[in-house]
């Protein structure tokens, strides 16, 4: 399973029906529209708490969650909204999550870094960089020590590779062969400073030193995201596993909702290059009219539909009921 190199990953097609085309669109778009009204919710006062935008990276999470099985399991970060969504999240009870509420998916005590879904095999956001590395790699040895072919993606940043857990968890999963895909979002900055200044060396190689086979994909490429990943899942039911995934992507917004001020760190030339010509939506847009998969049209219409739900689902979560205070010291254990 060694790889002296990265590999390279170019843009082929894993899916081959309208079907499941359409679906990555709408997972996608279903992303950026939810973001686009958390966001609002933050500015406008209404949200508790700060969040930390998706945007601009949701071929990503959409790529990667359409080659999973529901009983797959996912772990996700403090940028964790479009991992939730793509693995099936409901609006309502994101919203409701977000601000608070009982009918949010832990019963508004989590809130936007630490939403659990368990019903689609998501263990969950983490606040702490790097921190959801361990339970991705227990599910895995989990997984095979019952025997069954289940397989875990552990999402986490560019910024993550500088934990000591990641290694230990690496060496682990090497040793034991588990059904694992530690997958890197490189978004080309940890927090404030540019990756180049953080990570020495190759982010891949980190990986290539346990032995693990590591690839490098655009992260902006649904398909090669989703062909990729479709392969990999598919040697880690085998016991090929673990892999290694450096997806290059790009974050819109800043490094949290009140990072409004970046021009210290980067341009808004930059940030203007990447929405104008390496959107992935817009992208995927394209090349599903150049196919003839869709019109400009009916995507209009499917991104006026996920807008209406996106809407409903706010004003549902905003009028919906707050925990009852005798809950405060419900679902809070002590060793």
């Amino acid at each position: 399973m060694s790889s002296s190199k990265a590999k390279k990953t170019t843009s082929h097609q894993a899916k081959h029906n309208t079907e499941d085309f359409l679906r990555m669109y709408r997972q996608m778009v279903r992303i950026r529209t939810f973001e686009d009204n958390a966001n609002q919710l933050y500015l406008s006062a209404k949200m508790p708490g700060l969040t930390h935008m998706y945007s601009g990276e949701e071929a990503v999470a959409v790529g990667i969650c359409e080659a999973l099985k529901v009983t797959d399991k996912i772990t996700s970060t403090h940028r964790g909204h479009g991992h939730c969504v793509a693995k099936g999240a409901d609006f309502k009870e994101m919203f409701c999550e977000l601000l608070g509420k009982e009918e949010g998916y832990c019963r508004g005590k989590g809130g936007s870094m630490h939403i659990a879904d368990q019903s689609n095999g998501n263990l969950g956001a983490n606040a702490i960089v790097g921190g959801s590395m361990g339970i991705a790699t227990g599910a895995a040895f989990t997984a095979k020590l019952l025997g069954k072919d289940d397989v875990t993606v552990c999402f986490f940043g560019d910024g993550a590779t500088a934990q000591g857990l990641m290694y230990e968890v690496m060496n682990m999963a090497a040793l034991w062969n588990l059904p694992i895909i530690y997958a890197c979002e490189n978004n080309g900055y940890s927090e404030y400073t540019k990756t180049a200044e953080i990570a020495a060396g190759s982010i891949t190689g980190r990986a290539e030193a346990f032995g693990i086979e590591a690839h490098t994909v655009d992260g902006q490429d649904v398909l090669a995201v989703n062909s990729l990943t479709e392969q990999l899942v598919e040697r880690c039911r085998k016991g090929e596993g673990p892999f290694f995934m450096e997806l290059m992507t790009y974050r819109y917004h800043g490094h949290h909702v009140g990072d409004i001020n970046r021009e210290y760190y980067r341009s808004k030339d930059e940030e203007k290059d990447w929405r104008e010509n390496k959107d992935p939506i817009t992208q995927f847009a394209r090349h599903l009219t150049s196919e003839g998969i869709a019109t400009e049209e009916e995507l209009e219409a499917m991104q006026a539909e996920i807008k209406a739900d996106a809407t409903a689902a706010v004003e549902y979560a905003l009028k919906a009921k707050y925990p009852d205070a005798s809950e405060v010291d419900m679902h809070v254990y002590a060793a």
